[in-house]
Parts: structure tokens; sequence; C-alpha cells
């Protein structure tokens, strides 16, 4: 079970002054090179982690939510209040990239490319993403850490346990509950040690950025994506809070933990058990709710991608002769949303299926290798964007259900 409420009383009393503590020294430490053999032990070891809980968190939770037999009706309500507004939010997304694309108007990059690396990586289809939901075997979803898949497993499992016999389908029902109990602790123990991860990722995060690279005709193009961004985390998202009687400031504050994580970690995925755990705690967000709703909501929800997806495509094209009209821009916007639901929550991954998505149309990526240098301080804010998007439609969806009962 969750860490019991005195304990969290006292963390986040005292973490508060931590995450501070934590976020200034890692500055210092990355922009004078200290410690960083250190803070890369920290900050690896933490996001292997993150990444071997969150899967599992996935996976039993949507199995022991579908799977109970008295949230049959309410959790159809839930999954589809959760799709509704995590593809509104992210078509709203792209559409923002869309408007602002249009009013920067990026100008070409003018500078040589000297080398590219990134032609080296194999780069598929888009369509192999979508195959790729359905896994070759129930390991292949956690060794592959293929987010999509895993919850489709888990769907069907959860599913299939509802239609075995009674007795078989409680004890199935108890196996998972206390699986998932087991990882919610071990969640416990982690949370009490964010600061020094914080440390790690800030510290790490900082010395890439240093490395910089020629601005020369980039400047447009990062002021979309990151204006995309912002837009949508201040403006959009607070509009859709307050549109439901919620404080946007009140609830950004009780999930400071999750998104200052997920800004440094750059893994809505890796985030996910931090997610959960501040929601529940800070915002007291039913449980039932936040381990059904979160685990899809970050399968699914990813407002920044699908803004740095819609902007990159066009930016290329633009950069290769080929320019879009209207009627394009629009349906790069269906495109982006698509794509950025497909995506996996982890580090790079939008960088990755950009490039993929043009690969598959013969267009020239030589670009990416000049906005790859800048791309870290990119899935940063975009990461926390996704999270706190996720933040807000759970509790939305919470606000709903508890008026409903």
């Amino acid at each position: 079970m969750l860490l019991n409420d005195f304990l969290m009383k006292i963390l986040l009393k005292h973490n508060k002054m931590l995450y501070v503590l934590a976020i200034i020294f890692g500055c210092i430490c990355g922009y004078g090179n200290l410690m960083q053999p250190a803070a890369d032990f920290i900050s690896n070891a933490f996001m292997k982690i993150f990444k071997c809980m969150s899967l599992p968190i996935i996976a039993v939770s949507v199995i022991v939510s579908i799977s109970q037999q008295s949230a049959n009706v309410q959790l159809k309500q839930i999954g589809k209040h959760t799709l509704l507004y995590t593809i509104g939010t992210t078509v709203v997304a792209s559409f923002v990239a869309c408007v602002l694309y249009l009013l920067i108007s990026p100008s070409n990059i003018t500078s040589a490319i000297s080398g590219n690396p990134i032609d080296t990586i194999q780069s598929g289809k888009y369509a192999d993403y979508v195959l790729g939901i359905i896994p070759s075997n129930i390991l292949s979803p956690f060794l592959e850490h293929n987010v999509m898949g895993t919850l489709f497993m888990s769907i069907v499992i959860g599913i299939a346990i509802r239609c075995v016999p009674i007795k078989e389908s409680q004890s199935l029902n108890n196996f998972f509950k206390m699986i998932q109990g087991m990882f919610l602790v071990i969640i416990g123990w982690v949370v009490k040690m964010l600061p020094l991860a914080l440390f790690g990722f800030i510290s790490t995060a900082i010395m890439q950025l240093k490395k910089g690279t020629n601005m020369k005709g980039l400047g447009g193009y990062l002021a979309v994506v990151l204006l995309s961004n912002v837009v949508q985390g201040i403006l959009v998202l607070p509009m859709f809070l307050w549109g439901h009687k919620i404080n946007p400031l009140a609830t950004l504050r009780s999930m400071f933990p999750a998104l200052s994580v997920a800004f440094f970690s750059k893994s809505s995925v890796g985030t996910l058990p931090i997610t959960m755990e501040t929601a529940e705690n800070n915002l007291k967000i039913s449980r039932e709710i936040s381990r059904f709703a979160f685990p899809l909501c970050t399968a699914i929800n990813m407002n920044g991608c699908a803004a740095f997806i819609f902007t990159t495509v066009i930016y290329i094209m633009q950069n290769n002769g080929l320019e879009s009209n209207l009627l394009a821009l629009l349906q790069w916007i269906f495109i982006s949303t698509i794509a950025a639901i497909g995506n996996a929550g982890v580090p790079m991954g939008c960088f990755f299926l950009s490039m993929s998505l043009l690969t598959s149309m013969d267009v020239p990526i030589d670009i990416l290798w000049i906005i790859l240098p800048f791309y870290a301080v990119i899935d940063m804010v975009e990461t926390s964007l996704n999270v706190w998007s996720d933040c807000c439609v759970v509790k939305i969806i919470d606000k709903k259900f508890r008026a409903n009962t």
C-alpha cells in the first residue's frame, strides 16, 4: 500500500526545502563542472529505477482497475472521459503550434551541416509503431520498454480476468493487487530520495546544454516549439481547469515534485510512479481513478510531443523546399496528434518519431543534426508539459466522478 498520511506529511514538509537546495546545488555543479562523475552516476541510477518501475506500474494498475467487478460502469466512463480530454488537449497543442508557426514564420537554416550521424540510426515507417503495439510474447513489451504494447496487453489481461469464473477472478485480482502494493511501497522509498535524483538530473542536463551550437536560422524554429509548450501549459490547460472550477495554481503547487522530476528526467513514463504518488497524496485524487487514468494518460496524452512533431516536420520540409499550404498544415495537425498518441514517453521519443515520419516520406533529415544539441531543453519542457496535462485531465475526471457519487 502507499505511504501512510503521517509519513507523507513529514516528507512533504521537509522535502520542499530539499527540492530547492537540490536544484541550486545541481545548477552550481553543472555550470562549474563539479562532481560530474557523481552526478552522472546518480542520474543514470535513478533513470534506471524509474524505467524499471514505470511499466510494471502501468501493467498492474490497468489490470487491477479493469478486472474489478464493481467498477464496470464507472471504469468505462473514466476511460471515455480520459480519451476525450487527452485527445482534445493534444489536438489543441498541435493547433497552437500551427498558429505560432504561421505567426513567427521561422526562416531556413543557412549554416552548413557538418556530419550526419543520425543517418546511421535505423528508422521505420510509422506503421511499425502501430504493429509494435501487439507484442510478440508476454515479456517483450517490458524488455523493449514498449508503453503501448504494455497498455494493450494489460487491457487484454484485465478483460480476460473479468471473463473467468468469480472464484478464480478474485484470486487473480488479489494477486495483482499484492503486486501493485509491493511496487507502491518501493515507490514510497524512491520518493524520499527525489532531491538526490533532482541533483543528478539537473547537473547532467546543464553540462549537456553548455556544449552549444550555431544558432543561425534556428531562432524562429526554437521559438515556435518552446512557445507552443508555454502557451499550452500556462494558458490553455489552466483555462481548462478554470472551466471546471479548479484552481490551477493550487494544482500546480501540489504537483511540483512530479513536474520537477519530469522536467529533469525527460521521461513521462519514468515519472509515472511519482506522478501517481503525488496526485493521490497532494491532490487527494482517488486511487481507483489515479491508477487507471494516469497510466492511460501517460501512454496517449502527449501535448508537448504533438507540438514538437508538427513544428519539426513542417520546418524540415520547408528547409528542403517543400512548402506547406493551409490544407497541408491542417492535415499535419491531425497526423502529429495521432503520432504523438502512439509515441513512447521516454527521452528523445518525439525526436526519433519525427525522424521516422520524415524518412517514410523520403525527406532528408540532415537538419535534425543541427536541432539535436537543442533537444535536451526542448525535451525537458515538453515532458513537463505532458505530465502537467496528465495531472489536469485526471484532476478534472476525479472531480467529475466525485460530484456524481
